[in-house]
């Protein structure tokens, strides 16, 4: 990525989780004093063993719950990305207090602190959910539905947050609305694990995966580090870019039984044996949006974004990382 970002002070809130402390890793490469902020409930200490090291990294370890805590993380800062989240829509179906609480209280005390302690630009983590009921094929930034769960109300609620916050305050904001991310560092473990780690994890183990609904529900599967290059491309963007949102995503879409083969044939390499694992169809998920694809014409055109890696070549890389570490 020739992005030209260093010697900056950058906030990253959820900095121990999947996403924030991959994001964390690429700006201490490039000499950027990075602040992580995490109350651990999600995020994994092990996630920051090649950071916390560093001179150059900061850890605060408080919640967004918490208005001081928040002032305390961003003083300083010249830019704020916002990661921090209670994710799943499973689990917001479960505890919509919860979700609300962190999602949405958490989101606007980070405004804020930000406002007040005049962060330059806050890039945060929105989410395809936000697209609802919405029917249209590909998903394009201003045309959305109704939502279909509790997380995606409080991402939804994020954004016009942030559009308040752009037009009465003048604080610079921009939304990356992740479509579906995977990669290095995401946790397979837990009640609420992603579908991709969670797959992988089975089949290495010999286990049979269990695909919710028939396997034709599609997504648009997005690579960390298509992720992290939107993240730094919103940092250094021009000013006719923020104040808006943008998919983040590949601009593809596979099925699930698409994905079940793609891991399949890449793991084959490892163990032979994964050829006779069955997979197990279950019931749909509550909340699931059945297809999922974005426009990414929007972001190529604003942000410079252009992506690197499709869905396999994305597995390849996670599956390899997976295959060393777990």
């Amino acid at each position: 990525m020739n992005i030209n970002l260093s010697q900056k002070k950058i906030l990253v809130t959820g900095g121990a989780g999947f996403i924030g402390s991959n994001l964390c890793e690429e700006l201490l490469r490039r000499n950027n004093t990075v602040v992580c902020l995490d109350n651990f409930s999600t995020g994994k200490r092990e996630n920051l063993s090649e950071v916390i090291n560093n001179s150059s990294f900061i850890l605060i370890e408080g919640d967004i719950r918490n208005l001081e805590d928040c002032l305390k993380a961003t003083k300083g800062a010249d830019y704020v990305l916002h990661q921090a989240a209670l994710g799943s829509v499973p689990r917001s179906i479960k505890d919509p207090v919860a979700s609300n609480d962190v999602n949405i209280n958490g989101f606007l005390n980070m405004l804020v602190a930000s406002r007040d302690n005049d962060v330059k630009r806050f890039v945060y983590a929105a989410s395809s959910s936000t697209y609802g009921d919405s029917e249209d094929l590909p998903k394009i930034e201003d045309k959305i539905g109704r939502p279909l769960s509790p997380y995606a109300v409080t991402k939804y609620v994020n954004e016009l947050y942030a559009d308040v916050f752009s037009k009465t305050y003048g604080l610079e904001t921009i939304g990356l609305r992740y479509f579906n991310v995977f990669g290095r560092k995401q946790d397979p473990k837990g009640a609420y694990a992603a579908v991709i780690p969670k797959f992988v994890a089975q089949l290495m183990n010999l286990d049979s995966p269990v695909i919710n609904g028939d396997g034709s529900y599609s997504r648009d599967f997005t690579y960390i580090d298509n992720v992290i290059q939107a993240n730094l491309l919103s940092i250094v963007a021009d000013k006719k870019a923020v104040n808006t949102v943008y998919n983040v995503a590949y601009g593809d879409r596979n099925t699930l039984n698409d994905l079940m083969n793609y891991l399949k044939d890449i793991l084959l390499e490892y163990n032979p044996k994964i050829k006779n694992v069955d997979v197990v169809y279950g019931s749909k998920r509550q909340g699931d949006i059945p297809h999922s694809h974005a426009s990414i014409a929007k972001a190529k055109k604003l942000l410079k974004y252009n992506p690197e890696f499709s869905l396999q070549k994305g597995l390849n890389e996670a599956v390899k990382w997976y295959w060393s570490n777990l």
